[in-house]
């Protein structure tokens, strides 16, 4: 870890992003970090003045792991010096987690802390609800997605408006925004409709965007439906007791029908029931089913709070080996957990790279690229470093508005 740490890790980058700019603010002064050591000791309410003296302490600490957490009204290393009233936290990026685990009750590939190609397909589907809401719904355009480096991903909103965010405002938002809760409540039916017939414009929108990759991933890839257990979760969601009786004895006279002829035979039921409404009450099925299987699982608690602490992008997962990268929510589908680049893997291309450098001499000439640019995390860094200009210029322009930065964002 500790050649990644003073050799690969972007703590320019990092500090870039989160400062809003290349001059120490507080925003990052004022910034809590945390750390996981060895023997999972855990050190909290660490604050540093620059990158610099945030890479020599990670160094000097080699953590298996380290966390950001808010901007407090006082420097986070101060605080058994002052006041308990004169130390909270002020700012914050508003965050979501999505976690595998919680689709557990509807993924068939995998299971438990697993991971594939195949069941990425639920946190693709959700990216693009939660990314499209945010911007849609809220009007917040700084949007770093980062995955996790095991089984879920992580978005930051870094928007002036979402880091002003109180925690009720938080839990306002968040609770706007759950539809579908965690793995202990999935199996049941969300009520997604409020007492009205049709869906708040909201979900209708989620539902639009979900029921394109509805077929692909939950009735071909996933066969969500096979089986008994299957069945009866799908019926779950018809309340016509005919309809369901019906389908129940079809479907237990022929156990090896797929999901996809399961869902033909479920909406051929369905027109074909006693009622005036049965096209109605189809699309009704249909939209509550595509949801309630697909619609993003949030980690709530991980959102609701400003002193919430997150992994910071770039960490390495202890137990896989994967790299915290940052995503491109445009090209979500085309993401691979098993492919992000590992510590084992950047380490070897490190020792390569300075092993074709020495071949070379100076023909090369006076250029020297960093490090980090010889290996697999190039594109991830530079991914990030295009974000960071983004919200760089909307400071700028923000400054130049106002006249001046509001306090927390003001120059130490």
């Amino acid at each position: 870890m500790l050649a990644f740490y003073r050799r690969l890790y972007p703590f320019k980058s990092i500090f870039t992003w989160l400062n809003h700019g290349h001059i120490p603010t507080r925003l990052f002064t004022h910034r809590e970090f945390a750390f996981t050591l060895q023997g999972d000791v855990y050190l909290r309410y660490n604050s540093f003045n620059a990158f610099d003296e945030l890479k020599k302490q990670v160094c000097q600490l080699n953590p298996t792991r380290f966390e950001i957490g808010p901007v407090y009204s006082a420097r986070p290393r101060d605080k058994k010096t002052v006041r308990p009233s004169a130390f909270s936290p002020l700012l914050r990026e508003l965050v979501f987690d999505i976690d595998m685990t919680d689709y557990d009750p509807v993924r068939t590939c995998c299971s438990g802390a697993d991971i594939c190609k195949r069941c990425w397909g639920f946190i693709s589907a959700a990216v693009r609800v939660i990314d499209n809401a945010v911007r849609d719904q809220f009007g917040f355009i700084h949007l770093l997605w980062v995955y996790s480096g095991r089984r879920g991903i992580h978005l930051w909103v870094s928007d002036k408006e979402a880091m002003e965010l109180t925690d009720d405002q938080r839990k306002a938002l968040i609770g706007w925004m759950s539809v579908v809760h965690s793995s202990k409540e999935s199996g049941k039916k969300p009520n997604l409709r409020g007492g009205s017939k049709s869906l708040p414009l909201p979900l209708q929108v989620a539902w639009e965007t979900l029921n394109t990759s509805f077929v692909d991933l939950i009735l071909e890839d996933q066969d969500c439906f096979a089986g008994e257990a299957g069945s009866e979760a799908l019926l779950e969601y018809i309340t016509d007791s005919t309809v369901t009786e019906d389908l129940r004895r079809q479907w237990a006279n022929d156990p090896s029908r797929s999901s996809t002829t399961k869902w033909i035979d479920m909406k051929k039921a369905i027109k074909n029931s006693k009622g005036t409404s049965n096209v109605s009450n189809l699309q009704t099925y249909a939209e509550d089913i595509v949801l309630g299987y697909m619609y993003p699982r949030l980690d709530l608690e991980v959102s609701k709070h400003r002193n919430h602490l997150l992994k910071a992008p770039f960490c390495v997962h202890p137990k896989t080996g994967r790299v915290c990268v940052p995503l491109d929510p445009t090209r979500i589908e085309e993401f691979d957990p098993e492919k992000v680049p590992t510590l084992a893997q950047l380490l070897r291309e490190l020792d390569a790279a300075i092993k074709t450098d020495d071949e070379a001499g100076d023909q090369a000439g006076d250029h020297r690229s960093e490090d980090w640019e010889k290996t697999s995390l190039k594109p991830y860094i530079e991914f990030l470093d295009k974000h960071n200009l983004r919200i760089m210029e909307q400071a700028r322009r923000d400054k130049r508005g106002t006249g001046q930065m509001s306090l927390p964002f003001q120059t130490i």
